[in-house]
């Protein structure tokens, strides 16, 4: 007997992190496919998945053997909810043991590339010639074990060397699983299997667009604050301008925007942001000056971690005082997005760094918080500043970190240190604009390490800072390469460096990708 749902289910897509490195990849994958998605833990109950009602559930791969008494398991009774399921990897291995199959040691895996064949005289929904993977394919593999008895009620439609069920299917449940990775680009048609997932066989429209996104934000925030009124913390970068427009598109003067200048920004970077939301946004905006008490809380800190929660406790501090001119306001709107939640830690995910607007909030935080990208990635949140017609180089700003350059100098900050770094951050970007390369890298920067290096200019020795310089592509910042910048660019780059900044005398380029770093150094 198919389950069915018992209630209309909602146009979203819930993606399980089983554990794996690409389970907000997938939940990328879903989105350019215009269908909302989110991304959940294991731990996550039938009863809680039947209370928020989604249109599909993908279950992610992950590190682990079904066989470790450890590994993650979901709760069988997600199976008979009656939501379309399709399980990658790890997760099609898990619906194979937790419905009655047989997954066995394989005793050699599959890594990579790999050719997958359809198997013959079998009808498949997911590998349909509209996906234009009927035929034989080449499909990204990473698995040591492999089902070898499929459960009751499923069929193999396509078989890989190392897998003999590298596709399962059973449409009367609306469960599918597949072996491969599908969300990633060396899969052929792994797109096309994922729309087919979602829009044939789930039947979920493809209309979540940054429109739409708009539209339910607006509502969202104006139920939210009501005849309130609330103040935003504009910092100068993407997610906070775009946040501030977004709420003001909703409550209108309600908002007032309160500018910290923290001594923290970059180059002129405070009188722009001043311009733009006073002349061409008609938002009211306040403008604090508060680089003395930001370098005084700083002074003597050198662990990032404490430096990135004294500047979240500070900038609270500063929205409470500024609080008494704007009527008493009970809200806070932030620009916090996906990443910024991820990569503070929940409690399925560790700590990496905590984000001064998530980690570093105070406990005796006096308002309520507003955040409306918290579930967008990057790209998305440009796109949404787009459509709400904000300008170029604010929508097209490279990402900056609320704590600004505090976490881009290593050490004590001091205000030496932030006028050293501003002049050389400012150089980095320069060149990359100057040789038509700033909208290639997704972020660039300079970053002041707390050591001293020995040089010769002029025939002296000289005992001055080194510079790094970084500069990363990515999609969406959960993953990042370093920039291929031509080797002729970044000598100009060097060069005026260490000519035009006194107290520089080396430069560096850092070619860590992310992982294992961070695109920030601290």
């Amino acid at each position: 007997m198919t389950p069915t749902p018992s209630v209309p289910v909602t146009e979203e897509v819930l993606v399980i992190d089983m554990g794996a490195q690409y389970a907000q990849l997938i939940a990328r994958r879903v989105r350019e496919a215009h269908v909302f998605s989110e991304v959940v833990p294991h731990t996550i109950s039938a009863a809680e998945i039947a209370e928020r009602r989604p249109g599909a559930i993908i279950i992610s791969g992950g590190p682990k053997s079904v066989h470790v008494e450890d590994s993650p398991r979901l709760d069988p009774a997600i199976y008979d909810l009656g939501v379309p399921i399709l399980g990658i990897c790890y997760g099609a291995q898990l619906i194979a043991s937790q419905l009655g199959g047989t997954v066995a040691r394989s005793g050699a895996g599959e890594y990579g590339r790999t050719k997958m064949e359809p198997i013959a005289q079998v009808e498949s929904r997911l590998l349909d010639s509209s996906s234009g993977t009927d035929g034989s394919s080449t499909v990204w593999m990473s698995h040591f074990d492999a089902i070898s008895e499929l459960p009751p009620g499923f069929c193999a439609t396509a078989s890989t060397p190392g897998a003999p069920v590298a596709v399962l299917e059973n449409s009367e449940r609306r469960t599918y699983g597949v072996q491969f990775h599908p969300e990633v680009i060396h899969t052929d048609g792994g797109q096309q299997i994922i729309e087919r997932f979602l829009h044939e066989i789930a039947g979920l429209s493809a209309e979540w667009t940054m429109e739409a996104f708009i539209e339910s934000a607006v509502a969202q925030i104006r139920q939210q604050i009501g005849d309130g009124h609330a103040i935003c913390g504009l910092s100068g970068g993407v997610d906070s301008a775009v946040a501030a427009a977004l709420v003001h598109r909703a409550i209108g003067d309600q908002l007032t925007c309160v500018f910290v200048d923290t001594g923290l920004m970059r180059k002129n970077e405070g009188d722009q942001v001043i311009e733009t939301f006073n002349e061409h946004q008609g938002i009211e905006l306040i403008h604090v000056e508060a680089g003395e008490k930001f370098f005084g809380r700083l002074a003597g800190l050198t662990d990032p971690e404490d430096k990135r929660k004294a500047i979240g406790e500070l900038f609270i501090r500063v929205f409470e005082e500024a609080r008494d001119s704007v009527s008493d306001a009970k809200f806070l709107v932030q620009g916090t997005v996906y990443p910024d939640i991820i990569e503070s830690g929940t409690a399925h995910a560790s700590t990496i760094k905590s984000h001064h607007n998530v980690g570093g909030l105070p406990e005796d935080l006096d308002f309520e918080l507003v955040e409306p990208l918290r579930d967008l990635f990057k790209d998305e949140v440009r796109a949404v500043g787009s459509e709400l017609g904000l300008p170029d180089e604010i929508v097209w700003r490279q990402p900056f970190p609320g704590p600004g350059l505090a976490v881009r100098i290593i050490g004590e900050v001091t205000p030496e240190k932030v006028a050293l770094l501003q002049e050389a951050d400012a150089i980095v970007r320069e060149v990359l604009r100057d040789n038509g390369l700033e909208r290639e890298i997704w972020q660039s920067f300079a970053v002041l390490p707390d050591i001293r290096t020995v040089g010769v200019m002029g025939d002296e020795r000289t005992y001055g800072h080194p510079v790094i310089i970084r500069a990363v592509t990515s999609e969406d910042a959960m993953t990042a390469d370093w920039a291929r910048i031509p080797y002729d660019v970044l000598e100009i780059m060097a060069s005026r460096v260490i000519n035009e900044v006194p107290g520089i005398n080396r430069v560096a380029y850092d070619i860590t990708s992310k992982p294992p770093g961070t695109i920030e150094w601290e």
